[in-house]
C-alpha cells in the first residue's frame, strides 16, 4: 500500500452522466471513495481538470487565443476543486486546495513545502489551476505535482478500464494493456496522457496507474495499492 499518492481526475468526472458541470451525486460519490482510501492514512494529492466547464476555446473554425483559453481551463479547475474540497469536507476529510493561481480569497497558493506539511498533518489536498501556465495539461500539471511531493505513483482515473491499443468504444477489437513502458505508450502514441506528462513521469521514475473511474469502489483500490487497468512503468 502506498504512502503518498497524486489521484488525477478528469473534469468530466464531475459532470456525470449530464455531460456538462457539475452533478452532485458524482461528486459526493467520488468524496465518499476518497474518504474511504484517506482512512487508511494514505496521504493523497488530487489534481483535477476542467473539461466539465471549459475545453479547447475552438468551434467550427473560431478560437479563442490559445493563452486566454487556457487561463479561463485553469479557472474552471479551480471550480471543480472548489466543489470536492466541499464535498470531501462534508464527508469528514479535511482538505486543502492549494492553486497555482493565486485566489487568495477563496484558496492557499501552491508552495511545496506547504502541501507536504498539509498531507503530513492527514489532510486532503486539491491542487487547482494546473502548473499556472498555458500550453500545459492537467495531466502535465499532476505529473508535475507527483514529482515534487514525492508521490509514490500517479493514479489516472478514465472512462475506460485502462489502456488500449485504440477506443475501445469505436474498436471492440482493441487490445487492453496489463502493463506498458513509457516509451511504448510514447512510441504507439496512445493518447492517455500528453507527451509532456509521460515523458516527467519516465524521467523522474514515477510510476502511472490508469484505471475505470466508473467501476464501483475503484478509486478506493488504485489509492489503497490494488492491481487494477494498466500500469505505466520505466
Amino acid at each position: 500500500m502506498p504512502a503518498r499518492v497524486i489521484l488525477k481526475l478528469s473534469g468530466e468526472s464531475l459532470a456525470g452522466d449530464t455531460g456538462w458541470g457539475i452533478d452532485l451525486k458524482s461528486l459526493f460519490n467520488i468524496a465518499q471513495e476518497i474518504k474511504e482510501a484517506h482512512s487508511h492514512n494514505i496521504q493523497i494529492g488530487v489534481v483535477v481538470g476542467g473539461g466539465n466547464i471549459w475545453r479547447g476555446g475552438r468551434d467550427k473554425g473560431l478560437h479563442l487565443d490559445r493563452v486566454i483559453a487556457d487561463n479561463m481551463g485553469m479557472l474552471a479547475t479551480i471550480i471543480n476543486a472548489l466543489a470536492l474540497q466541499d464535498a470531501c469536507e462534508q464527508v469528514g476529510v479535511h482538505t486543502r486546495v492549494l492553486s497555482a493561481v493565486e485566489v487568495s480569497k477563496v484558496s492557499e497558493p501552491f508552495i511545496r513545502r506547504r502541501a507536504i506539511r498539509h498531507m503530513e498533518k492527514g489532510r486532503l489536498i486539491i491542487f487547482a489551476a494546473g502548473t499556472g501556465n498555458p500550453y500545459f495539461s492537467t495531466d502535465t500539471a499532476a505529473a508535475l505535482r507527483a514529482i515534487e511531493i514525492n508521490a509514490e505513483i500517479l493514479l489516472k482515473a478514465t472512462q475506460v478500464d485502462g489502456i488500449y491499443s485504440d477506443d475501445p468504444r469505436k474498436n471492440k477489437s482493441a487490445e487492453l494493456y496489463h502493463t506498458l513502458t513509457f516509451q511504448e505508450a510514447i512510441e504507439k502514441k496512445l493518447k492517455i496522457m500528453d507527451t509532456s506528462a509521460l515523458a516527467l513521469c519516465q524521467e523522474n521514475k514515477i510510476p502511472v496507474r490508469v484505471f475505470n473511474l466508473h467501476e464501483p469502489g475503484s478509486i478506493t483500490k488504485a489509492i489503497c495499492g490494488e492491481k487494477l487497468g494498466t500500469l505505466l512503468t520505466i
